[in-house]
């Protein structure tokens, strides 16, 4: 017999609908589960499959966007609990685009499944100026930083960008990590990054391990 948090976890993984997932959180509410129980085994583990799925070459970005908005359908359900019970997010991360560059799909799908995980994300968009992100840091304090760029020539924007942050006092306090089409480990390496990942639940992965340690 298929468990209530396996209801859940395969709603979110097939994108069966919104309102089923809400409803399956909500019944995993009132029939008195935990709510990392609810998260971890129901939720986070529908988006894991899917994430999988995706690495694998058996599903495709639509499909990841449409099972990460099931998992927000549900993290709603239990947003109001997770405040009243204290839960405070994993970590805080600022993402943006960097200047030049206002491709967005990606940093989306990353922004939202740092959510899903847990994280306050500070999403800052698409053309997003060194200053900017300097900015960001002195007024929320982040944990990790992550930038984005598709078009090679925004790339030196990130390197602009990490060298602003050098320049007023700010790298130290946060973990950089960067990703987009057109960069490799070997690129973030060469710019002062502290992470690199290639898509998104990787980048998810990498951020989670930066901000536990």
């Amino acid at each position: 017999m298929v468990s209530l948090l396996e209801e859940i976890s395969e709603a979110v993984a097939k994108a069966e609908s919104e309102a089923k997932v809400k409803e399956l959180t909500q019944r995993a509410v009132d029939e008195g589960y935990s709510i990392k129980d609810i998260l971890d085994n129901g939720l986070v583990k529908g988006i894991t499959v899917i994430g999988q799925m995706w690495k694998d070459g058996e599903a495709f970005i639509p499909e990841v966007l449409v099972s990460s908005k099931m998992m927000r359908a549900g993290t709603e359900v239990i947003k109001e609990l997770m405040a009243k019970s204290g839960i405070k997010p994993v970590g805080k991360v600022v993402m943006g685009t960097v200047e030049g560059d206002i491709h967005s799909i990606g940093r989306k799908i990353v922004s939202l499944l740092l959510e899903c995980n847990g994280f306050n994300v500070i999403d800052l968009g698409v053309d997003v100026k060194p200053n900017v992100f300097a900015q960001a840091i002195e007024e929320h304090n982040p944990d990790v930083i992550g930038m984005s760029a598709l078009l090679t020539t925004t790339m030196p924007y990130m390197r602009n960008t990490i060298d602003v942050l050098k320049e007023r006092g700010l790298r130290e306090r946060v973990r950089i990590i960067v990703g987009g089409a057109p960069i490799t480990e070997e690129f973030a390496k060469s710019i002062g990054a502290d992470g690199y990942a290639p898509e998104a639940f990787s980048a998810v992965e990498w951020v989670k391990k930066a901000t536990s340690s």
